[in-house]
């Protein structure tokens, strides 16, 4: 409820940062539910969410809210389709480096586009939502993406990503199609980030092509990671954590910014290897905190 009721008692600057925390949190969580399980490293989350802010960009107050966020997460589901055939063939450092590429490589291809075709770099997003809108729809995608996460965990797709996280070869030879499962929870996860994207596009006038910015994918992971990948409240803790000290350091040791974030992901690690949310799960299990089923049984 007071999440719902945020944007009538709060001052414009901590709506914003809730704003922030939200769109952090559904990040998090879309990135975890696939690549925690499946112990697959994508860091092409800054590739989708920018596919997503451009497009808000691109058609502008030509079609009501929320079509964009519509047609952010459509974008990103056919991009994660479109290289998950061949993306997900590979494993371990090979796949991170492809997805980290991705993000790169929608970058030139769109500076090229603009350059060459239209003639010019940049896009003024006219007609923004209203404040409230914008909270909103990303408090709405955060929930989604934290009840899809519970939803997949429960299920034998859940199931099958744990199994692929496990053991791969032993998931295909208990009849798992696990290329199917691999592209499909990519394809969804990647439908999240780019609707988060495009709802998240208005809070800027100007986009240019530096909108996909790798350091959105590296943010993704240590979020999840520093939570508790593996669990379902790990990414939110994560997220909440992660974005309440990096407004602390910016506005109480902004020279030092980078340094004292740095310092405080390495204590967090090192002292919690399981992430935050270990925490909870010793102390209060419970179906949040709780590590999926192959996790368990391993």
């Amino acid at each position: 409820m007071a999440l719902v009721a945020a944007p009538e008692i709060l001052s414009p600057y901590y709506r914003s940062l809730a704003l922030a925390i939200l769109a952090d949190v559904a990040l998090a969580a879309s990135w975890a539910f696939f690549s925690g399980p499946s112990r697959y490293l994508s860091l092409a989350t800054g590739a989708f969410f920018g596919a997503g802010a451009y497009l808000t960009a691109i058609v502008g107050a030509r079609v009501p809210w929320p079509l964009p966020v519509l047609g952010g997460a459509l974008i990103g589901c056919a991009m994660a389709l479109l290289v998950g055939a061949l993306a997900l063939r590979l494993r371990g450092p090979y796949f991170a480096v492809f997805t980290f590429g991705l993000a790169e490589l929608a970058k030139h291809s769109l500076i090229w586009y603009e350059t060459g075709v239209t003639g010019t770099v940049g896009r003024l997003i006219l007609a923004p939502p209203e404040p409230w809108t914008l909270y909103y729809t990303i408090l709405c995608l955060a929930g989604l993406a934290v009840l899809t996460a519970l939803a997949l965990r429960r299920s034998r797709w859940g199931y099958a990503l744990a199994g692929i996280g496990s053991d791969e070869e032993r998931a295909e030879t208990l009849g798992i199609d696990t290329t199917r499962v691999k592209i499909g929870t990519f394809a969804l996860s990647a439908a999240f980030m780019g609707a988060v994207g495009a709802a998240m596009a208005p809070r800027w006038t100007y986009l240019d092509p530096q909108v996909f910015n790798p350091f959105v994918s590296f943010q993704t992971v240590i979020m999840a990671l520093l939570g508790g990948a593996t669990t379902i409240a790990g990414p939110i803790v994560g997220a909440v954590f992660l974005g309440l000290a990096s407004e602390i350091l910016l506005l109480k040791f902004r020279y030092f910014y980078m340094l004292g974030l740095g310092l405080t992901l390495i204590v967090v690690v090192l002292a919690l290897p399981s992430g935050l949310a270990g925490l909870l799960r010793r102390s209060s299990p419970s179906p949040l905190s709780s590590p999926p089923a192959g996790e368990r049984a391993g």
